[in-house]
């Protein structure tokens, strides 16, 4: 079994900062790219950042120059270091990762259940 865990959501003041961590736990290979996703009530899933296994990064427009995604591959985990947070940052963010389980298999997108995040104006 492979499971996502996050870890390091909650509540904080519009400006403050919060640093999300997932953990890829179980039976692992290898993991390619993983990311950042968020959620917001009524809005659809939406990408917020990437990092592939060499370190190369993706960023929504919306979060350029504030958010920072990194991993440590050896710990398998991938963070994000949000700051200068907005109330419209407000949403579950979910971790995901592209997870190869065997040498003979290929990789297959796993999720993590959310963390909250909640930015007060």
């Amino acid at each position: 079994q492979v499971q996502l865990v996050e870890s390091g959501g909650g509540l904080v003041q519009a400006g403050g900062s919060l640093r999300l961590s997932c953990a890829a736990v179980g039976s692992i290979f290898s993991i390619n790219d993983m990311g950042w996703y968020r959620q917001a009530p009524g809005n659809e899933r939406e990408l917020v950042a990437t990092i592939t296994s060499g370190g190369s990064t993706t960023y929504a427009d919306s979060v350029k120059g504030r958010f920072t995604i990194s991993r440590d591959n050896a710990k398998k985990m991938v963070f994000l270091q949000m700051n200068n947070l907005k109330p419209e940052d407000t949403a579950v963010y979910y971790c995901s990762a592209d997870i190869r389980r065997g040498i003979a298999q290929g990789g297959m997108d796993y999720w993590g259940r959310g963390t909250l995040v909640t930015v007060s104006s």
